[in-house]
């Protein structure tokens, strides 16, 4: 094992502070931390799996040493004692997963440092369970996840410096060609901004003041950009068109219903195939 649950996935209750990357989950009602629990368990295999040899390069990871298995109790006791004494007296390692309970009910909130990307780690995660191979379903509570690329506090002023960072990469890199975008915005005990002020200056940016060919499209867009709004705090992320049909809005569980579906109704074709 790469990590611990003592040293990477403690759960503590508090806000969501400004400059944050990370993941919201939704979940069944009074299971928040249940479903905080189920995602540990996957976000930490998924860690290790996706992002291994960066952890041991940036020394979250268990040592290699060869050498450790021959040295004696007496050696091994030593170097961990040595190894304590520096964790506890030098500066603090930045945790890579911290689930916070926000205290709303049906929601958690994971924070997540480099070397994880929320927007890339949440996708592959979908693109694994819409395989129609894929029959573990691994959450029993959990329903849906979005990811949180960086966040700000609730002004518009923030929100514009917000949008500008998150959208470049999507909408105003060289040689990007035009694009039908919409954008969705999610409000939880919050009331700072006005959903429509969000909108029209999250699509001022997008568009560059109207110097970009981006055009809003809410059927068909190429990208979509979401915004969580939590107290304070505002989130932001771009997906792809894929999020709302293939990966039904990032809903495990209505990804998982509709593979059931789909074997379900080949199933009866075949037995219709079948010659009597």
């Amino acid at each position: 094992m790469l990590l611990t649950s003592a040293q990477k996935y403690k759960f503590s209750t508090g806000i969501i502070e400004p400059c944050v990357s990370g993941i919201y989950a939704t979940c069944a009602r009074k299971h928040e931390k249940q479903a905080a629990q189920e995602l540990t368990q996957l976000f930490q295999e998924k860690l290790e799996e996706w992002y291994g040899d960066e952890l041991r390069e940036l020394g979250h990871g268990e040592s290699d040493d060869e050498s450790d298995n021959d040295a004696s109790v007496e050696d091994k006791i030593k170097k961990e004692l040595e190894a304590l004494h520096a964790k506890n007296n030098g500066p603090k390692s930045k945790e890579i997963l911290r689930f916070v309970d926000l205290n709303c009910e049906c929601v958690v909130f994971c924070k997540t440092r480099k070397p994880i990307d929320p927007e890339k780690f949440v996708h592959q995660l979908m693109q694994e369970f819409a395989n129609p191979k894929e029959s573990q379903k691994r959450t029993r509570y959990v329903q849906k996840l979005t990811p949180v690329t960086f966040s700000c506090n609730a002004s518009l002023p923030e929100l514009t410096k917000l949008s500008q960072r998150v959208l470049k990469p999507h909408f105003h890199e060289e040689g990007t060609k035009p694009l039908k975008f919409a954008i969705e915005v999610t409000r939880r005990n919050f009331n700072t901004l006005d959903k429509m002020d969000i909108i029209k200056e999250v699509a001022r940016v997008a568009g560059n003041g109207g110097q970009l060919p981006h055009k809003v499209d809410l059927k068909n867009y190429d990208k979509l950009i979401l915004v969580e709004c939590f107290k304070n705090n505002i989130g932001m992320s771009v997906v792809n068109s894929e999020y709302r049909d293939d990966f039904k809005k990032y809903n495990i569980q209505q990804i998982f219903e509709s593979k059931i579906k789909a074997q379900a109704a080949n199933a009866t074709q075949d037995v219709k195939l079948e010659p009597k």
